[in-house]
Order: C-alpha cells, then sequence, then structure tokens
C-alpha cells in the first residue's frame, strides 16, 4: 500500500477538508481526491461520508484511521532513524584494542565523539595486541588498534609512530636535566617492559650501542604498569609521549630522550568493504590525534 494514500487519508481527517488537507500537503485538491478514491479502492470500503457539507469519516474509516496512523508514526520515526544513521547520529561503534590505546588514546576520543551523538553507543574491547588482529575475522569489531606488526592480508591499516620520552618519579634527581641519555640513566633502577613489550627491545639495542647499563627492578607487560610503577618511585622508564601526559596526575615527570626511540601502533578495518559513517568518523577522530605522527597506510613506504 502506497504511504502518501495513507498521509493523504490522515491529512483529510485531521483537518475534516479536502482542500485544507491539500494546503497541508503542498498538493492540489484533484491529487487528493484521487488518492482517497484509489485508497477506498484498495481497501475495500468506504472511508467517509458527507455530512453538513463536510467530510466525516464512516465508522470503518475511523477504525482504519487509527491503524494508519500508528503505521505512519512507525515510518516516522523510521524515517528519523535512517537521517540520524546517514548522517552518523545513531547506531553503535565497536572498538577492540590492546591496553595502551585503551588508556591512553580512546577516553577522551569516545567522550568528544559521543558529546554530539546522543544516539550513539560505543563499546570498547581491550585484548592484547595479537588478540586484537584474530578477532577481526569474526567481525565482532568495527575498528581495531594493536601494537605493530599487523597482518594485513584482510585489513587495511594507517600506521603511527610516537617519539616517547623517559619518565621518572617525582622528586627524581635527574628531573633537573632537560634531556635524559642512556649514559644518564645507566645503571639507575628501572621500571622495564616484559618480553612481550615492543619498546623493551628497541630500549635494549639503544643502551648497548651507548654502551650504558640497564638495571631493571620491575617488569610489565603494559605501559600503564610502567607508569604506576614509576609513580610509586620504582625507577625510570621509557614510554609513549600520550601515556606520559594521561598519567602526568601521578606526578610523573617527562623528558625528551635521545637518541629517539619510536611507539609504533596500527589503527585498521576491514579491507573488502568500506567503514560505516559512525567508524570512518572515528577514524578521522584518531587521526587528528595522532595524524602529525602518521607513517603511512597500505602499500606505502610504511608498510611491513
Amino acid at each position: 500500500m502506497d504511504i502518501k494514500l495513507l498521509e493523504a487519508f490522515r491529512a483529510v481527517v485531521d483537518h475534516r477538508s479536502v482542500t485544507a488537507a491539500a494546503g497541508a500537503l503542498g498538493v492540489t485538491q484533484p491529487a487528493v481526491s484521487t488518492q482517497i478514491a484509489r485508497l477506498e479502492g484498495a481497501v475495500g470500503f468506504s472511508l467517509f461520508e458527507r455530512v453538513g457539507g463536510r467530510l466525516k469519516p464512516t465508522p470503518e474509516g475511523l477504525l482504519f484511521y487509527a491503524e494508519a496512523t500508528r503505521v505512519l508514526g512507525e515510518f516516522d520515526r523510521l524515517a528519523a532513524t535512517t537521517a540520524e544513521i546517514r548522517q552518523g547520529q545513531s547506531g553503535r561503534l565497536t572498538i577492540a584494542s590492546h591496553p595502551w590505546a585503551a588508556t591512553a588514546l580512546l577516553p577522551m576520543l569516545v567522550a568528544d565523539f559521543l558529546a554530539t551523538r546522543s544516539g550513539v553507543t560505543v563499546r570498547l574491547l581491550s585484548r592484547h595486541s595479537d588478540v586484537v588482529s584474530q578477532l577481526l575475522p569474526s567481525e565482532s569489531f568495527d575498528i581495531g588498534i594493536a601494537e605493530l606488526p599487523i597482518d594485513e592480508e584482510a585489513v587495511t591499516v594507517m600506521r603511527y609512530q610516537m617519539r616517547c620520552v623517559a619518565v621518572l618519579p617525582p622528586g627524581h634527581p635527574l628531573a633537573a636535566r632537560k634531556v635524559l641519555t642512556p649514559r644518564s640513566l645507566s645503571g639507575l633502577p628501572m621500571a622495564a617492559g616484559g618480553r612481550s613489550f615492543q619498546l623493551q627491545p628497541k630500549v635494549a639495542a639503544t643502551f648497548a650501542a651507548a654502551g650504558a647499563q640497564i638495571n631493571a627492578a620491575a617488569e610489565a607487560e603494559f605501559i600503564a604498569s610502567l607508569c604506576g610503577l614509576v609513580a610509586a618511585g620504582v625507577g625510570w622508564s621509557i614510554v609513549d609521549p600520550l601515556s606520559a601526559e594521561r598519567f602526568s596526575h601521578l606526578g610523573l615527570v617527562a623528558r625528551p630522550f635521545e637518541p629517539a626511540i619510536f611507539y609504533e601502533v596500527g589503527v585498521f578495518h576491514r579491507r573488502d568493504r568500506e567503514p560505516s559513517v559512525l567508524a570512518a568518523t572515528f577514524l578521522g577522530l584518531i587521526d587528528a590525534r595522532l595524524g602529525g605522527q602518521q607513517r603511512g597506510r597500505d602499500g606505502d613506504a610504511g608498510r611491513r
């Protein structure tokens, strides 16, 4: 049944006049009369009778009006929801990330994203990087964030790198220095990353090249844990700048570290389909936050 016939019928009942209904709908009076005639032919009974020169719904017409109004209300809600989806104002976004992004990157981005999208919900999944990479074929999330390298057979990846900083406990003697080096940190207690932590081999190689000693007083798998250990006074560490900023309220002292060590992550989505409006918008927010440090997209020099 043509939805426009129901709209014409509702307008005539509401206005008790074909002329007034035509004006409300922005069409001609003959057009409304034709639509009512078509609708009566479709339903098989009279919808109106003329009383005192005015149209009055028949008993059957009143019953039909109640149902037509319900259907049109559902259609109006569908149209509104469609517009919200098209404009990225409605829907659900699922992001799977390793703990670094779940702690240092995503909370503020999600808050900004939802501030103007009351009809949107965001679900965050926090898993180890290799687990995040394995989840995507199951279509269980829209955006993935993990440490590099990432198997790119089924995904499109944007790569980002962040130049790391050295973080010190509050009141550390080296806090007065503007730049820290392997030599200045040699032999001092360190909160070190575990074997699966991307940065630790880079730190070890950098210290070895400088002839400096690493004194790992404690180990942790995640950057948030390293920041917590440093804040508690265990020792210094090397972390990305976003984590240093995120945990600055604990009194961490961040200083530039020379030579440069980079923390690298990949943001990815399925290669075989375009991201949803919500996912594409959120990918833009990530890029705006990390874009100054982007290494590249598929097929360029950043590909591994």
